[in-house]
């Protein structure tokens, strides 16, 4: 079933403690295949698989922050790369979102970048499209 997130009302769904397994871009869609779409009913929490897309998605005004270990204390550096360099150079990694936001036509996930054999470290992705954020629940 789809669902089509409203900028301007509740979240119905939230992608907190899910993680994404592939990133596609196709047509002017980007496509985050998650195993997790969490859901709030009647108090009690139901979890799906399925996709989030950004319609409209404008790759060039994406990015993303790698930090070189989980945030904290102390100090830290990293790096900042285009969307498509992430999804070409951390294809085989997972990306835990930790924390959402939704601001407008921009949206932020903040995480863990988790790569085989590796310690987690620190990301930030940032999503920006003009379309329609569309939530692909498998139920």
């Amino acid at each position: 079933m789809d669902f089509i997130h409203d900028r301007k009302s509740n979240i119905l769904f939230s992608l907190h403690d899910s993680r994404v397994n592939k990133i596609k871009y196709h047509n002017k869609t980007l496509t985050l295949k998650v195993h997790k779409i969490f859901q709030f009913v009647d108090g009690e929490e139901k979890a799906y698989p399925g996709e989030v897309f950004f319609k409209d998605c404008d790759l060039d005004m994406c990015d993303v922050l790698i930090f070189n270990k989980t945030l904290g204390e102390g100090r830290f550096y990293g790096k900042a790369i285009e969307l498509q360099q992430f999804m070409d150079e951390y294809a085989g990694s997972e990306f835990e979102i930790i924390k959402e936001g939704y601001f407008g036509n921009t949206t932020t996930y903040t995480g863990w970048l988790l790569e085989d054999g590796k310690q987690p470290v620190s990301a930030i992705m940032y999503i920006w499209n003009r379309g329609d954020m569309v939530y692909r629940v498998e139920k």
